[in-house]
């Protein structure tokens, strides 16, 4: 059973930079996609990125691309996601996400959630 805890979230000014953590248990990460995801009050629930096992590929929504980076610390079965020049519409739950199959990630449905970590951008 793979376990996913987040951490990084916290209340952050707009045009300010937060970078989330995602560290797993249970499973070696090399083989698994990641992804992001973002779900803000009242609002759909939002793919804003993923990374692949194969070759570290990376995908991001248009609402977040030049903006946020993900990344992948397989030694520290650890993925990141990078936060700069952040916006109020930025403000969501951002939850990390895996499966071995990168479909499922980008399709929404992966095996795995964490239970999601508050970024409020707020001035």
């Amino acid at each position: 059973q793979v376990q996913l805890v987040e951490s990084g979230g916290g209340l952050v000014q707009p045009g300010g930079s937060l970078r989330l953590s995602c560290t797993a248990s249970g499973a070696t990460l090399d083989y698994y996609a990641i992804g992001w995801f973002r779900q803000a009050p009242g609002k759909e629930r939002e793919g804003i990125s993923c990374i692949t096992a194969s070759d570290g590929s990376t995908v991001y929504a248009d609402s977040v691309k030049g903006r946020f980076t993900i990344s992948r610390d397989n030694a520290k079965n650890t993925v990141y996601l990078q936060m700069n020049s952040l916006k109020p519409e930025d403000t969501a739950v951002y939850y990390c996400v895996t499966d071995p199959s990168l479909g499922a990630v980008v399709a929404g449905t992966p095996g795995y959630w964490g239970q999601g970590t508050q970024v409020t951008v707020s001035s």
